[in-house]
């Protein structure tokens, strides 16, 4: 059992069995309660130990070591062999009989146009940024998932609490019931009316804890190991407030996560176009041999040169540049309806946080402690003598409204997550 959910079990299943459950509990090595996780340690452990961010800093490294070596020359190459080795006739393969036969050792370096190595430097370059875009984007985006659990937890919370704070009412009403019962003055259809009102209390009670189990998991999968009994406490964030006001959200698009990497994207197309361009420049290399021969006879020492000679580039090298500039045409084009894509989501979001404020204020200012005051009075009227269905009525209406307030907060709350979480600088943090 969850030591969250004790005290809820406590009142479910009576005091007799509560004290067999702490007796089993006493009798675990190690068991003890877990603090409540506040929102902000739950987003900062989340990144610490999300394996997606690991992976992406992996990749990041991996990246730098790649521009680490861009730019560099190739490897030489070693050259050895025989040259002018007879293979037919009475000198078949005597490398002594002809004076043209030498064996020959060398090194050949090749030089590409240092207009390419410029090139592939700067795309290399150009893929550390984007590498370490992608970082702080999924930083943010766990940084918001995890913000997002803990909410669902802390709403789920906050329903079943609702739930049991309508314990009193009911079990009072059943005692009523039963009083009215046995003084005559009430019915028996009346009596196991309360009780089956009771009763389907306890199945709700029943469905919210399960949602908070739920909810404890989908948080527990961004800790990584954290305990299975997570609680959220009594003090969120007030998400009625946002750590960034909204004039700065809409000025920021660019800088919101979804679109942090993009400017690397183009930059990164924008430096394949410059290095297919850099195709055009030919490479040279350079290799020089030693070659020895028999018999006494002179060796011999070549060095030669070699220079590509790109002549037919409008079939070769202009067509990649084309396909390469169309496809940083793609990468702007597809940067801009991204860009248009968040300033409507971030608008939505900002409608619907602002719409959800209003709902909930209205009710803890209005709603809920009407239905409170209905279903009170309805109770206290059938105690003095009135029908029982204004009371069933009025606590019907209680619950659900109850529940509807407590998944409003998280609806709120997520809505806060998601817009809390979209700029990366420190200072904005909540």
């Amino acid at each position: 059992m969850n030591a969250s959910l004790f005290l809820r079990h406590v009142r479910s299943h009576g005091f007799s069995a509560a004290l067999g459950v702490l007796a089993l509990l006493a009798a675990v090595p190690g068991w003890a309660s877990t603090p409540d996780l506040r929102l902000e340690d739950a987003v900062r452990l989340a990144v610490e130990r999300a394996p997606a961010i690991s992976a992406r800093q992996s990749q990041t490294e991996a990246a730098r070591e790649e521009a680490g070596r861009a730019g560099a020359l190739p490897d030489p190459k070693l050259t050895f062999g025989i040259d002018n080795l007879p293979v037919t006739g009475a000198d078949a393969f005597n490398t002594g009989a002809d004076f043209m036969t030498m064996k020959r050792i060398g090194l050949m370096q090749e030089f590409p146009a240092s207009a390419k190595r410029r090139a592939r430097q700067a795309l290399a370059d150009r893929a550390v940024e984007q590498a370490e875009a992608l970082t702080v984007a999924d930083q943010l985006q766990v940084q918001r998932d995890a913000a997002t659990a803990w909410v669902t937890l802390w709403a789920a919370e906050r329903e079943l609490d609702a739930l049991q704070d309508l314990r009193k009412q009911s079990a009072l009403a059943v005692r009523l019931a039963k009083a009215r019962l046995a003084g005559g003055a009430g019915s028996a259809v009346d009596a196991m009316a309360t009780q089956a009102a009771a009763l389907e209390l306890e199945n709700r009670i029943e469905t919210a804890i399960a949602g908070v189990e739920g909810a404890q998991a989908m948080l527990g999968r961004w800790l990584g190991g954290a305990p299975a009994d997570l609680r959220t406490g009594d003090s969120p964030p007030d998400f009625t407030r946002l750590p960034v006001n909204e004039e700065t959200l809409l000025a920021s698009i660019d800088r919101q996560s979804p679109l942090l990497p993009w400017r690397s994207r183009e930059d990164v197309a924008a430096a394949q176009v410059d290095a297919a361009t850099a195709e055009k420049h030919p490479d040279w290399s350079i290799s020089t041999s030693y070659g020895q021969r028999e018999r006494g006879r002179s060796d011999m020492l070549m060095v030669q040169f070699a220079v590509d000679l790109p002549l037919f580039t409008a079939n070769r090298q202009d067509r990649g540049i084309a396909a390469r500039r169309a496809e940083l045409d793609a990468v702007i084009a597809s940067h801009e309806d991204a860009r248009r894509m968040q300033s409507e989501q971030l608008r939505r979001s900002l409608a619907q946080w602002a719409g959800l404020k209003r709902q909930i204020a209205r009710d803890d200012s209005q709603l809920l402690p009407l239905t409170r005051d209905r279903a009170q009075t309805a109770l206290a009227g059938y105690g003095a003598g009135s029908e029982l269905q204004s009371w069933l009525d009025a606590r019907r209406d209680e619950l659900d409204i109850r529940v509807t307030h407590a998944r409003r907060l998280g609806d709120l709350g997520r809505a806060w997550a998601a817009l809390a979480y979209l700029l990366p600088n420190e200072e904005v943090r909540p």
